[in-house]
């Protein structure tokens, strides 16, 4: 049997759609690759945020899946939304990359303690967290692929780029990492580092059970499981600067999850564990309501009346 994959049609995508590929094809699958563009690709001019974030890099990929002309979805973890419909499912996550933010330039000499610098991102956390510890210096938007990107920061738009590690390393470009953000200051987006498959629920349970088992990592679908719980009890999406890290460690789950606001200045976190993976939903759940209580409402509330 031929499995057709869904993907967006970036070099990123492609490549985690190929590495996907690759470990079916190792279980004896056969693949077809069908790459899509996505509202996220096609629209350029605004950042995310303003295009209304929900689902915008994964949509026409779910649609594929429930007309049934896919069989599976390939996407970076953190850009699936928190509630996809019921008629889908995660049936995969991969083992998870180095989670961290970097920074890339191409002055060797870059540093982040330079006053008047320009860092581009189009991520609403990064932005909002690097106004916070790194005040001196300036955000511009940065839509686009990761190629995009760096073409526009050799033409001098911004000083240096801030990006997840793990698109960097996928696409070889660990040279031009100047900075690692420490991801206990930094903390992702929930799944970053990541990669996520999504399948329709009704695709034949003992050809899902298959394919779990060539696909899934146990522990970064644990961590995933908790990550997501807490992204989906606080309404967030890719527009609220939440963020999210879970860690698995001799079977304690331990998850670090909190909100910032726009400005930066307003900043709540939550450091909780547990005992057993088998509490990872109940857990991100917990971490969740204690973020809204100790602020985080109020930041939301603001969040979304700065916006209109």
């Amino acid at each position: 049997m031929k499995i057709r994959l869904a993907t967006r049609a970036s070099r990123l995508a492609l490549w985690q759609t190929e590495h996907v590929a690759a470990l079916l094809q190792k279980a004896g699958f056969e693949t077809e690759i069908v790459p899509m563009q996505t509202t996220g690709d096609a629209v350029q001019d605004r950042s995310l945020a303003k295009i209304g974030s929900k689902g915008v890099f994964t949509e026409e990929l779910e649609n594929s899946l429930l007309r049934g002309e896919t069989h599976l979805a390939v996407h970076s973890a953190k850009d699936v939304q928190s509630s996809i419909p019921r008629e889908l499912e995660l049936l995969a996550f991969l083992e998870r990359e180095q989670v961290n933010d970097v920074v890339l330039s191409f002055d060797e000499q870059f540093s982040l303690d330079k006053p008047g610098i320009v860092l581009g991102t189009s991520s609403t956390r990064r932005k909002a967290q690097l106004r916070r510890f790194y005040p001196h210096a300036e955000t511009a938007e940065a839509r686009g692929n990761l190629q995009t990107r760096l073409r526009k920061l050799e033409e001098g738009q911004f000083d240096a780029l801030v990006l997840a590690y793990a698109g960097v390393h996928r696409m070889g470009y660990e040279h031009l990492v100047r900075h690692t953000l420490p991801a206990t200051q930094f903390v992702p987006a929930t799944g970053q580092g990541s990669i996520a498959v999504e399948c329709a629920a009704d695709l034949d349970a003992n050809l899902k059970t298959r394919l779990k088992a060539a696909l899934d990592h146990p522990a970064t679908h644990t961590c995933l499981l908790a990550e997501r719980a807490f992204l989906h009890t606080m309404e967030g999406g890719c527009s609220i600067p939440s963020f999210a890290l879970a860690t698995l460690e001799n079977g304690h789950l331990r998850l670090h999850g909190g909100l910032i606001s726009l400005s930066g200045e307003e900043y709540v976190e939550e450091i909780q564990t547990a005992d057993s993976p088998a509490e990872a939903h109940a857990l991100g759940v917990a971490v969740a309501d204690a973020v809204l209580g100790c602020g985080g409402r109020e930041i939301l509330a603001s969040i979304r009346e700065q916006r209109g």
